[in-house]
């Protein structure tokens, strides 16, 4: 007999009642899907033939929380926390069969089961923090039961997953199988749990114990620091306490009451906006999603600094054959010897096995000058920022390599169309920036030149997927959109020193604001002369103001070239901890008054004001001049390359949340103020406040 209540079927295997949720992709717990289990949990507590309950998932994983496409719409009964209670309270035991990952309301399901199994290589975790809520089906309240309040607090607080065989030895599961079939290993799980007459165990009914008082100050204090500015963490703290000083049942009706307030509250939209935008970013506008993409088996890198490196591995880490070539062959295995000590540090730290590192490193091959590009059909360039340099790079690239090869540069603001102008092959010339380290940046700025083809762009955009990336497709122009809004920033914050400001001012009030470091400390960490060369690359395009504002070269002249030098905007100690310095301080003065400019109090409202507004207009011109589709790109590549606070949810949703109109006379203030050159309100935000339309509602 068998009874099918999609997405949930119901069907019996003897006196075990089997209920597999099957809801593609991830098994959200949408209504259909609680419906289904409220039935299943009906039908089996009526049944007398039927003495346990099995609830599994089809498809690659057990079930990954709740719908997100429910969010922000009226819920329908069953609520997850109404099914959660009727599991619980199943007068038969009920098992959950976990595989590939158990994540938010999935887990709150399977801790209300009465026994949990899981497949050895299955993840389980309560990752609610990151959409800026906490779980509100009673996670906060069972997980402490089960393996105590200092790993709960890791698993809810911090989003730490949790493997099966860790959760198997904290108490979260009662048996993990190696290798074997899920369904069949767990209904011999539950013919056991019967034949042994193992009493339910509900985890309601748990006694807590704290063996550890403090862990809740320390806890806070932690993510506090870590996850500067966002609530949810410290909500999840405050749940978790509540786990140790209120009664079960009234403690679940206050989680889910903080649940439903940060659910409406703006950190929650933000972050929920920025995880809807990763994805949106993955389907890009007039690229058809079956374009054809073509076959990357062997690549090449052409400079092996830093960023050559960094890339090559980004390669070789993805099972692809790279070619890394050097002026000369020693110049190119100094590179190698550089990627396997790197990979070497990893086998100490515990990320790499010793088999893993050696696999890697052996993709890599150290090459002299043309060898190993000829038969590549992917060559990425990562020589200096020097557009004459570059195009001869890519006219030689256009010479040696086959038919088809697709030719990238990693430049992070040069003029791409020239490069492609280089080459008899335009249509396979793109870019593909990567953020520095590139082998941990999860970021990547794919750009398509006015003549890229199509299926380029579609073999990039799939490209940077197979390497693990974030990939944003974005169109060619001078700075593309994440170093050409960063720059409009730049240029503020050196703007407001002349008039007034101190670097630890500026940086102060960004850090406030949620970024994890302010320009000038971040200037500090990547080095002065890196930034001067940057600058001097692109002086030709900078206004007489821009060019004047010369502190950069002031401070490189002097030796101070930031962290590595022990002084920069800041100075340094042994430990590398910056102080703000009275040198700089009397520079800065200096440099003001030989340009004529009166310094006067610089207030942190307008630091904060110009360094965001600049961005946001540069990023309206951006959408308007298709350099983007949509506001989502830029919001994404800042969120992810430079660290705009998740919680505000990007530079173009947070105009929205301020109010385009407010942004727009400010926009009119600081261009009566700063000059038309750098502050006109760009037509498409105009056009937008005109029409009382935002960037994400037109």
């Amino acid at each position: 007999m068998h009874t099918v209540t999609l997405p949930v079927t119901y069907l019996r295997h003897g006196q075990i009642a089997v209920a597999a949720i099957d809801n593609p992709p991830v098994n959200a717990l949408s209504h259909g899907v609680r419906a289904g289990l409220a039935d299943a949990l009906a039908q089996s507590a009526a049944d007398a033939g039927v003495a346990a309950l099995l609830i599994i998932c089809r498809g690659r994983s057990f079930c990954a929380g709740a719908d997100v496409r429910e969010f922000g719409k009226p819920m329908q009964s069953p609520l997850l926390g109404e099914v959660v209670e009727r599991v619980e309270a199943h007068p038969k035991p009920v098992i959950a069969a976990i595989h590939g990952t158990a994540l938010g309301g999935g887990l709150e399901l399977a801790l209300a089961c009465h026994f949990r199994v899981a497949l050895t290589d299955a993840r389980l975790g309560l990752p609610e923090v990151r959409l800026g809520i906490i779980p509100g089906a009673g996670g906060t309240q069972r997980l402490p039961r089960l393996i105590g309040a200092r790993a709960a607090l890791s698993v809810i607080a911090e989003c730490k997953d949790l493997r099966a065989p860790e959760a198997l030895k904290l108490g979260l599961l009662d048996e993990v199988f190696a290798g074997a079939q899920l369904e069949a290993a767990a209904l011999e799980f539950a013919e056991r749990l019967l034949q042994e007459a193992r009493p339910l165990r509900r985890t309601s009914e748990l006694a807590v114990r704290l063996d550890e008082p403090q862990v809740f100050d320390e806890y806070q204090a932690l993510v506090a620091k870590k996850q500067r500015g966002a609530i949810a963490p410290l909500e999840a703290v405050r749940a978790v306490r509540m786990a140790y000083e209120l009664t079960f049942a009234t403690a679940l009706e206050r989680e889910h009451a903080m649940c439903v307030a940060l659910l409406q509250g703006p950190q929650s939209q933000a972050l929920r906006h920025a995880f809807a935008a990763e994805r949106e970013v993955t389907k890009v506008p007039g690229l058809p999603a079956d374009t054809a993409v073509r076959d990357i088996v062997r690549a090449a890198v052409v400079g092996p600094g830093v960023m050559g490196r960094g890339i090559a591995m980004c390669l070789a880490n993805a099972g692809i054959p790279v070619a890394l070539s050097g002026r000369g062959l020693a110049d190119a295995e100094t590179a190698r010897a550089a990627i396997a000590k790197s990979y070497a540090a990893g086998v100490s730290r515990g990320s790499l096995t010793q088999d893993e590192a050696t696999h890697r490193l052996q993709q890599i091959t150290a090459v002299s000058g043309d060898e190993g590009l000829g038969d590549a059909d992917l060559v990425i360039e990562a020589v200096a920022e020097d557009l004459a340099v570059k195009c001869q790079v890519f006219a030689r690239l256009d010479r040696v390599c086959k038919p088809g090869t697709i030719l990238v540069s990693n430049t992070s603001f040069l003029d791409l169309n020239a490069l492609a102008a280089a080459t008899r092959r335009p249509a396979d010339v793109a870019g593909m920036h990567f953020f520095n380290p590139a082998q941990a940046m999860r970021l990547l700025e794919t750009v398509r030149t006015e003549a890229t083809a199509p299926q380029v762009s579609a073999t990039l955009m799939a490209l940077g997927k197979r390497l693990g990336k974030l990939a944003v497709l974005v169109g060619a122009g001078e700075g593309f959109v994440a170093n050409r809004m960063l720059s409009r920033r730049s240029r503020e914050a050196l703007f407001m020193l002349e008039e007034g400001a101190l670097p630890a001012q500026i940086d102060r009030v960004l850090v406030e604001f949620g970024f994890p470091l302010g320009p000038f400390a971040v200037n500090d960490l990547g080095g002065l002369d890196v930034v001067l060369a940057t600058r001097r690359a692109r002086f030709a395009g900078l206004t007489p103001r821009e060019r004047a504002a010369d502190l950069l070269e002031q401070l490189v002249a002097l030796g101070r070239l930031g962290q590595k030098s022990g002084a920069g905007w800041y100075r340094y100690d042994a430990e590398r901890r910056p102080s703000p310095d009275p040198e700089v301080e009397a520079l800065i003065e200096r440099h003001s008054a030989a340009r004529g400019i009166t310094r006067r109090t610089v207030s942190d409202e307008e630091i904060l004001e110009r360094c965001l507004y600049a961005m946001i207009n540069e990023g309206a011109y951006l959408i308007a001049a298709g350099r983007v589709p949509r506001p989502h790109e830029i919001d994404v590549i800042w969120l992810h390359g430079f660290g705009f606070p998740a919680w505000r949810g990007g530079p173009m949703f947070y105009a929205d949340q301020v109010g385009l109109r407010t942004v727009y006379q400010a926009l009119l203030k600081y261009r009566d103020q700063v000059g038309a050159a750098y502050f006109t309100p760009a037509p498409l935000l105009q056009q937008l406040v005109n029409a009382g339309e935002t960037f994400y509602r037109t």
